[in-house]
C-alpha cells in the first residue's frame, strides 16, 4: 500500500517557472553584452595604451550602477509608486482632479527606495505600469533584468569620452546619471510615467538607453574637449580579432535585451528575438554595401559592419515586438542608411564637427535610436500581438482581458503613435543633455577639471592605472628551477611618479 504524501513546491502561487526563469537567462545575456561583451569591442578599438582604460571603466561603471540601482534607483525607475500616484493592492492610484495623465511633473519620476531586504528580493514584483499585466516573477528577478539595462547605458556613452576623461570623474558620473537622467527617462516612458500615459512607446530602450547615451556621450565628449591631435591622427584598433568577439557577444546577447522584455516567454518574445537578428543582420550588410558603393577606397571594411550592426539592434529596440519581419528588415536597412549618411555628411556639419565624439556614439546610438522609436509610428503592425488574450491564437485569459500591440501609420493612416513618439523623443533628448552638462559641470569643480593633463595623456594606461595590456617585455621569468626572476622595467615603461593629473 502507498501512502499519497504532499510534496511542498518551492514556487509561491503566482510564480511561473517557465517566465522566471527566461527572465534571469534574459538577464544574464544583457549582462553578458556589458562584461565582457561592450568592454572587449571598446578596448579592441581603441589604440592599445588606452585598452586598460577602457576595461577600468566598464567593470566600475557596472559595478557602481548596481549598488545605486538596489539601493534608490529602482524604485525611482520601475517602483511601485509614482510620485503622484502609485500602485496599491496592484491597482493604480487616479489623482484627483481631472486625471495624472494631464499632471507631468506628478507623474515624473518614482519614489527612491532599498530593495534589499528579504521580502523586496522575494516579493512579487510589481510596477507602477503592470496594472493590466501582472508578473509572474519575484522582484529580484525583475530588478535584475532592469539592472543590467541601466547598466549599459553609460557604459554606451563611455564610448564617446574616451582618451580623455579623468577615472574618477567616470566613477563619479556614473551613479549620478544613471539617477537622474535613466531613473528619469525609464519612470517616463516604463514606469508608467506621463509620455507611457499619452501612448508613447519604447520596447527595449531604444529612447531610455540608446538615445540618452548617444545625446550625452555628445554632451559630455563637448565638454570634455578633443583627445591629444595626437590620438585623433593615430587612432588605430589594438585588436580587430577580440573586436569581433566583443560585437559578438553584443549582437546575440541582444537576443536576451529584446527577448525578455515582454515580460513572458511567449509568442512575442520569440518574434522580438527574430526580429532583433533580422534588423541585424539587413543594418551589418547595408553599412558594407555603403563602404563598398560609396567611399573613396570603395571597400567593406570590418568596423564598418559593426557599426551598421549596432545601427540595425538599435534601431529594432524601440519596436522590436510589435514590427513584423518585414518591418525589422526595413528597420535595420532604414537605420543603418540614415547613420551612414549622418556619419559620413553630417559630421562635416556644426555642432557635429567641432565635438570629439571618439567612437561616434551619437550616430550609432543616438541617432539610429531616434530613428528606430520614429519607424515605430510608422510600421507598427497591430496584427503583432504582445499580450495575447483572445483570439484563433489564443485562450481567452478572462472576458475584460484586451489584446495590446500597436497601430502604426501604414496600417491605419493615423499620426496619432507618431506624434506620441516624437513628443517623447524631443524630451528625453533635451533632458539628457540639460542633466548631463549640469552633472559635469559639478563634477568638474569637485575634481578641478573633467579631464587629464596632456603629459598623462600621452602615455595613458600605464600613467594612468600603472598596467598595460599589452606589455612590451615580460616583467617576470620562470628559470627551470621555478625560480622567478625579475628583470627591470626598461625607463621608458616606468610608471612617471613626477607626473601627477595636473601635469607638476
Amino acid at each position: 500500500m502507498h501512502l499519497l504524501t504532499s510534496v511542498p513546491v518551492p514556487y509561491p502561487s503566482w510564480l511561473n517557472a517557465g517566465d522566471n526563469t527566461w527572465q534571469l537567462v534574459a538577464a544574464t545575456l544583457v549582462g553578458l553584452m556589458s562584461l565582457p561583451g561592450l568592454a572587449a569591442l571598446y578596448a579592441s578599438v581603441v589604440p592599445k595604451k588606452w585598452a586598460v582604460n577602457v576595461l577600468a571603466m566598464a567593470f566600475a561603471g557596472f559595478s557602481l550602477v548596481l549598488i545605486a540601482w538596489v539601493l534608490w534607483e529602482y524604485k525611482m525607475g520601475l517602483g511601485a509608486n509614482s510620485v503622484g500616484g502609485g500602485v496599491v493592492n496592484g491597482v493604480q492610484e487616479q489623482l484627483s482632479g481631472v486625471g495624472w495623465v494631464t499632471h507631468f511633473f506628478d507623474n515624473f519620476v518614482g519614489k527612491p527606495g532599498s530593495i534589499v531586504s528579504a521580502a523586496s528580493e522575494q516579493g512579487k514584483a510589481l510596477s507602477a505600469a503592470n496594472t493590466a499585466i501582472p508578473f509572474h516573477f519575484p522582484t529580484g528577478t525583475l530588478a535584475y533584468f532592469q539592472f543590467v539595462f541601466a547598466a549599459i547605458a553609460p557604459l554606451l556613452f563611455m564610448g564617446s569620452v574616451l582618451g580623455r576623461i579623468k577615472f574618477a570623474a567616470w566613477c563619479l558620473l556614473v551613479p549620478l546619471w544613471s539617477t537622474f537622467v535613466y531613473g528619469v527617462d525609464a519612470f517616463l516612458l516604463w514606469g508608467g510615467g506621463y509620455f507611457a500615459q499619452v501612448g508613447a512607446l519604447d520596447y527595449s530602450g531604444g529612447y531610455v538607453i540608446h538615445m540618452s547615451a548617444g545625446v550625452s556621450g555628445f554632451v559630455a565628449a563637448w565638454m570634455l574637449g578633443p583627445r591629444l591631435a595626437r590620438d585623433r591622427a593615430h587612432w588605430q584598433p589594438n585588436n580587430l580579432v577580440m573586436a569581433a568577439v566583443g560585437a559578438g557577444i553584443l549582437w546575440l546577447g541582444w537576443n536576451g535585451f529584446n527577448g525578455g522584455d515582454p515580460y513572458y516567454a511567449g509568442a512575442d518574445a520569440a518574434a522580438a528575438v527574430l526580429n532583433t537578428n533580422l534588423a541585424a543582420a539587413a543594418g551589418l550588410l547595408v553599412w558594407m554595401g555603403m563602404d563598398a558603393a560609396l567611399t573613396k577606397a570603395r571597400k567593406p571594411t570590418f568596423l564598418g559592419a559593426i557599426n551598421g550592426m549596432v545601427c540595425g539592434l538599435v534601431g529594432i529596440t524601440p519596436c522590436a515586438g510589435w514590427v513584423d519581419g518585414l518591418g525589422a528588415i526595413l528597420v535595420g536597412a532604414i537605420c543603418s542608411l540614415v547613420v551612414w549618411f549622418a556619419w559620413n555628411h553630417l559630421s562635416r556639419v556644426r555642432p557635429f564637427s567641432k565635438v570629439d565624439d571618439t567612437l561616434g556614439v551619437v550616430y550609432t546610438h543616438g541617432i539610429a535610436g531616434l530613428a528606430g522609436g520614429l519607424l515605430l509610428g510608422f510600421l507598427g503592425n497591430p496584427a503583432m500581438i504582445e499580450y495575447g488574450c483572445s483570439g484563433p491564437r489564443y485562450a481567452a485569459a478572462s472576458t475584460h482581458c484586451t489584446p495590446f500591440s500597436v497601430s502604426g501609420l501604414l496600417y491605419t493612416g493615423s499620426w496619432h503613435q507618431e506624434w506620441a513618439q516624437l513628443q517623447a523623443a524631443l524630451f528625453v533628448i533635451a533632458w539628457s543633455a540639460l542633466v548631463t552638462f549640469v552633472l559635469l559641470k559639478v563634477i568638474g569643480w569637485i575634481l578641478r577639471g573633467l579631464r587629464y593633463s596632456d603629459q598623462l595623456l600621452e602615455i595613458g594606461d600605464l600613467a594612468i592605472h600603472g598596467e598595460e595590456a599589452f606589455p612590451a617585455e615580460s616583467l617576470a621569468m620562470w628559470t627551470n628551477r621555478g625560480a622567478q626572476v625579475h628583470e627591470p622595467v626598461p625607463a621608458t615603461r616606468r610608471e612617471p611618479a613626477a607626473l601627477d593629473e595636473g601635469g607638476k
